[in-house]
């Protein structure tokens, strides 16, 4: 057995998501049928994560096992031809038996993306939240920075949540502005469910004056998901990368 590993983007807007589900069409399902037509093998792939119904990806991660001779750089042109038009593979190659997509990722980084222009913009309107208000960047910004380190993010996630602990670590967190375009970009060593979206939501409230910067360090500290702000919508949110390797 060959184990493949092979990186993906997708656009999120019609599926349910990225892992099969019972209902819905979701991204594992269209890639798994792709790779049977291919090479005639039923094959469930590892995902290096979930991402929600709505949500997109530049740079998923899975692997799976196959007995197939088709060579490792061939798996990305073959597949492609394969899919659907929102799921691109973007690369593929050869990796160790005992190599798991998401319990060997060391890093992982996701963008939100929000628009403050008056309008929408229609050719980013399904990968950005509107926001026509404006926002204090600077402030969200200090508010973020309480949220770098290992912290217990049980505020910062869904009551639904299904881990054994909410104890997560944030390497790098900050925001880019593009012109009325403000991206928020965060890489930690794993999210819980709904976690990027609930501290986005939490931080417009703190671009609105709403919140102040240090109300974030209490929300933190406080462990409960109601004092966290809304959840943000779900097509503002991108997976970036997935990172293998003890960099910092």
């Amino acid at each position: 057995m060959r184990n493949i590993c092979a990186t993906v983007s997708y656009d999120g807007t019609h599926f349910n998501g990225f892992q099969s589900q019972p209902y819905g069409r979701t991204v594992q399902q269209e890639i798994e049928k792709a790779i049977q037509m291919l090479a005639g093998e039923e094959i469930i792939i590892l995902g290096s994560g979930r991402t929600d119904a709505g949500v997109h990806a530049r740079g998923q991660v899975f692997n799976f096992l196959t007995e197939s001779t088709i060579p490792a750089e061939r798996w990305a042109i073959a597949l492609n031809t394969r899919l659907p038009k929102d799921i691109v593979i973007l690369e593929a190659h050869e990796v160790p038996e005992d190599f798991h997509s998401r319990r060997s990722a060391k890093r992982k980084t996701y963008r939100y993306s929000i628009d403050t222009g008056k309008f929408p913009n229609v050719f980013e309107r399904a990968y950005a939240f509107h926001h026509p208000m404006p926002l204090d960047d600077t402030a969200m910004q200090e508010g973020l920075n309480h949220l770098l380190g290992e912290h217990d993010f049980t505020s910062f996630t869904s009551i639904h949540s299904t881990k054994p602990h909410h104890v997560r670590t944030v390497y790098e967190a900050y925001f880019e502005r593009q012109g009325p375009m403000l991206h928020m970009y965060i890489t930690g060593n794993g999210f819980l469910y709904n976690m990027v979206r609930v501290i986005v939501g939490t931080l417009i409230h703190v671009g609105q004056g709403k919140l102040k910067p240090a109300d974030m360090k209490r929300i933190l500290e406080g462990r409960k998901r109601a004092l966290a702000g809304p959840t943000a919508m779900a097509h503002g949110l991108m997976l970036m990368q997935v990172n293998y390797l003890d960099e910092k």
